[in-house]
């Protein structure tokens, strides 16, 4: 029984853990919960079963995490994830409020409201994973933004938690094409929270250390079994799958990437000294040829 469920595991997990965070969103907001309460109770309903499938079928045992990579994870999903966002986001709809009412500027008739809530998410989707895309090709190929860029590929290994693994700054810039311009055309809380729902829940499973197996569904979402090739340490693997949530702007671009015959091998940066802790990760972007030092 329990070697059926570790076969069946990698083929339904993705489906399964997604329609089950958004069936209890959705069920919470129908029972009256607070939209804020709901959506963080399906993301933490399915971190919570990300780990638990790490655990049951992990696809490398040398990604299993340590107790020192977890402090480190929590830090940045706290601060960065949570913390930053909700900090940026508050700011930037005190600013829009004030410049809306003092000089009478209308945008939020741009967004289709009368469209139904699911179809305005994918629409949010399809163009924050536009944006995005480029954002994160740059922060790949323009030396400045690399630098930032470099905290997140980093680790030597992959599992759920170090999703949040970013530069603060870095985070900033990403809110600026992730939310903000959503936030200007007056998108409404009941999207933003499915769009969350699935930013988060999808993050995880990119970054999971679990045996996985997504078959057609390569062709539209930006999972694990593309996006570990792109924390390949050989840099023309990692300069693919740029996808955030979706992986049809790479498809478009040409930058999509999934050998068939093979398994990603070592993961990080070239300098495999680059700081893994946590203050000298926040400073590293500031020290000249860092990410680039190719001593072992």
């Amino acid at each position: 029984m329990t070697n059926l469920i570790k076969n069946i595991v990698p083929y339904i997990s993705y489906p399964l853990v997604l329609s089950l965070c958004f069936s209890f969103h959705i069920v919470l907001i129908h029972f009256d919960y607070h939209l804020t309460l709901a959506t963080w109770i399906a993301v933490l309903f399915g971190l919570v079963s990300i780990i638990a499938l790490e655990r049951l079928v992990p696809c490398r045992v040398e990604w299993i995490p340590k107790k020192n990579d977890w402090f480190v994870d929590l830090f940045y999903m706290v601060l960065v994830q949570v913390l930053l966002v909700k900090l940026m986001t508050f700011i930037a709809i005190i600013a829009l409020v004030n410049i809306i009412q003092s000089n009478g500027y209308i945008l939020n008739n741009l967004w289709p409201k009368e469209w139904p809530i699911g179809t305005q998410a994918i629409l949010m989707i399809l163009i924050a994973d536009f944006f995005r895309y480029w954002l994160h090709r740059l922060s790949h190929e323009w030396l400045p933004l690399w630098r930032l860029h470099a905290v997140h590929h980093s680790p030597h290994k992959l599992y759920s938690m170090n999703v949040g693994r970013f530069h603060p700054l870095e985070k900033s810039i990403q809110f600026i094409f992730d939310a903000l311009p959503f936030i200007i055309l007056g998108i409404t809380q009941d999207v933003l929270a499915l769009y969350f729902v699935f930013y988060s829940v999808n993050g995880f499973f990119q970054h999971c250390n679990i045996k996985i197996y997504l078959g057609p569904l390569n062709y539209i979402i930006s999972g694990p079994e593309l996006h570990r090739w792109h924390h390949s340490k050989i840099i023309k693997e990692s300069n693919k799958n740029f996808g955030n949530n979706l992986i049809v702007w790479d498809l478009l671009f040409g930058t999509w990437h999934l050998p068939k015959m093979r398994k990603v091998e070592k993961l990080g940066l070239i300098n495999r000294n680059y700081p893994l802790g946590l203050i000298k990760q926040l400073k590293s972007p500031f020290i000249n040829g860092l990410d680039q030092d190719k001593s072992d």
